[in-house]
């Protein structure tokens, strides 16, 4: 793994994160091969204001289309948006600008946060810790790679019910003290 103590903070949370949580429990399935494969851009961004996130959003995108051999981005924003609703904001402001600057249909975007809460779910429901993240982060995905991934998947379908079942199974305090150990600094 990529020595990680070289890294900015939110950038070596967030390998840690994808690599003991995402990868390890099989919340993507297809993030193992991205991993292996060192396809996965980490950006931390400084930005503290809606217009600046994305404004920084559409340049990965810009790059996404200059770099094909990066699969995906993920957008981490070191001080903005600690507040899940005002994060909640922004997430639609991107997607509303990724349709009118023309990506749509080329990129979408998946997003995690430290408090992600489902709608309809209780803050309590360890389900929402298939969303939660060490930082609010934006996840730029290949919408051509994402469709033939899930052309190769058996029941693509059953992935969501598949993550909230072993969220729910494993239980709240286990989520919350892996995410907890993903925040601890490298030696």
């Amino acid at each position: 793994m990529t020595e990680l103590i070289n890294l900015s903070l939110p950038e070596q949370q967030t390998r840690e994160w994808v690599s003991s949580v995402i990868v390890k429990y099989n919340f993507c399935p297809f993030a193992r091969k991205e991993v292996e494969s060192n396809c996965i851009h980490y950006q931390t961004s400084n930005a503290i204001s809606i217009d600046d996130a994305v404004m920084e959003m559409i340049e990965q995108c810009i790059e996404l289309d200059q770099l094909p051999e990066r699969e995906t981005t993920l957008l981490m924003f070191e001080q903005g948006f600690t507040d899940f609703e005002e994060f909640l904001d922004l997430v639609d402001l991107a997607n509303a600008l990724l349709v009118a600057q023309g990506f749509e249909g080329k990129y979408q975007i998946a997003n995690f946060h430290p408090d992600y809460v489902f709608a309809d779910s209780d803050d309590s429901d360890a389900a929402n810790y298939t969303n939660r993240a060490p930082f609010p982060t934006l996840h730029l995905i290949r919408e051509a790679s994402m469709s033939a991934a899930l052309d190769e998947y058996n029941e693509p379908e059953s992935i969501p019910e598949h993550n909230i079942n072993l969220a729910r199974r494993k239980g709240i305090d286990f989520w919350q003290t892996l995410l907890e150990n993903c925040k601890k600094p490298s030696m």
